[in-house]
């Protein structure tokens, strides 16, 4: 099934004077699609390799593949995470509150560490908050392009977008100035139902069961080999 544009979930116009008009227009019909299109150039290509029996291109279409996929992955989190600046909350409450506070110390020193994550991505990427439910916490990731410097088993609840593309038209070359405009149009309530889903879908209590038990394994094992 070939992968699709997700529409915006809202106007054009609607972050505005945060993010402008122009940028979301080219970063979501222009450079989005574009993620969209590579990934299925490269799945099909990925196909054709290995009916073939070419595994001397699979290994460059499967980063293609990667390249594209968490582009467009990472976008589809992106625009959802946003909301008009008059319909957003001043930041998160409820069990994402309490999770940000827990894992971070309070909602400041969490924003204060995701801006210096993205602020300090190298080149082009994202800053990311995101869940990881084998030990049930809240983490703060950079990814550089869209695929490297990722982790295993995590699922990105909010994600910033630092290529250039998302804020030159009208920031020119000062992302911490974009970052800090960016948080006046994020949607928290968005932020707290991912959150809520991923627990849901992944099984949280089995997967924290799993987690427990299998370090209290590996703990008693290690005793048994040191006579601790």
């Amino acid at each position: 099934m070939a992968h699709e544009l997700p529409p915006l979930p809202y106007a054009y116009d609607a972050l505005e004077p945060y993010i402008d008009e122009q940028t979301m227009r080219l970063h979501h019909d222009i450079h989005h699609n574009g993620y969209v299109a590579g990934l299925n150039a490269a799945e099909a290509k990925l196909a054709e390799a290995r009916a073939a029996g070419d595994f001397s291109a699979v290994k460059h279409l499967s980063r293609e593949a990667a390249f594209h996929g968490s582009g467009h992955l990472l976008h589809s989190i992106f625009w959802p995470n946003m909301i008009a600046a008059s319909e957003a909350k001043a930041g998160p409450d409820g069990e994402l509150g309490a999770a940000i506070d827990r894992d971070f110390g309070s909602f400041d020193a969490f924003k204060g560490q995701f801006v210096a994550a993205s602020v300090a991505v190298e080149g082009s990427g994202w800053g990311i908050l995101a869940y990881r439910p084998a030990d049930d916490t809240l983490v703060i990731l950079t990814a550089e392009k869209h695929q490297n410097l990722t982790q295993w088993g995590v699922v990105p609840l909010l994600v910033l977008d630092v290529w250039e593309h998302a804020y030159y038209l009208k920031y020119e070359n000062r992302r911490a100035d974009f970052i800090a405009a960016w948080w006046n149009v994020v949607d928290w309530d968005a932020v707290s139902a991912g959150l809520t889903a991923a627990k849901v879908d992944l099984g949280l209590g089995q997967v924290v069961e799993w987690a427990a038990s299998t370090w209290g394994k590996l703990e008693e094992g290690w005793a048994k080999l040191t006579g601790a």
